[in-house]
């Protein structure tokens, strides 16, 4: 399985084309994602989102804002000018949802904008009976044993 998920900033404006022939928006951008558990540590990203997802990271999206994407990793090559063979390591964008109120942008959940691109939404959450879509959880939960635990 290849899954991705990351939470960073931008480290600078995404940066929108549009693919010759097909026209599809092409939008590359680069997240800086500190580690947990090493202070001072930091990765930098590169991510690229395709059609209306692009767009709209382009569109709403600065230097700064703080972001959660779900994605997978695709790698590359290709020949340089100078003759010699390249890498590459993307991460290619399926969903995201804007988090934290960034750079004060005014884009973002805190501006009430999350719509079909958010990696989650929080329908069913609210609802006090636990029945998620037909489904109710409590009488289909067997309790755990924290002995039964492997770690």
């Amino acid at each position: 399985m290849n899954k991705v998920i990351l939470i960073g900033r931008l480290t600078r404006d995404p940066e929108l084309n549009f693919a010759a022939g097909s026209g599809t928006a092409v939008t590359r951008f680069s997240l800086a994602v500190t580690r947990p558990f090493k202070k001072d540590e930091t990765d930098f990203i590169n991510c690229v989102a395709f059609g209306k997802t692009g767009e709209t990271i382009a569109q709403y999206l600065t230097k700064g804002r703080q972001l959660a994407i779900t994605g997978s990793i695709r790698t590359g090559s290709y020949d340089a000018k100078d003759g010699t063979k390249r890498y590459t390591t993307d991460v290619v964008v399926e969903s995201f949802e804007f988090i934290g109120s960034g750079n004060g942008s005014g884009a973002g959940r805190d501006q009430g904008f999350n719509d079909n691109f958010g990696a989650s939404n929080n329908s069913g959450y609210s609802n006090p009976s636990n029945n998620f879509g037909g489904m109710n959880f409590e009488e289909d939960m067997t309790p755990v044993d924290d002995g039964d635990m492997p770690f």
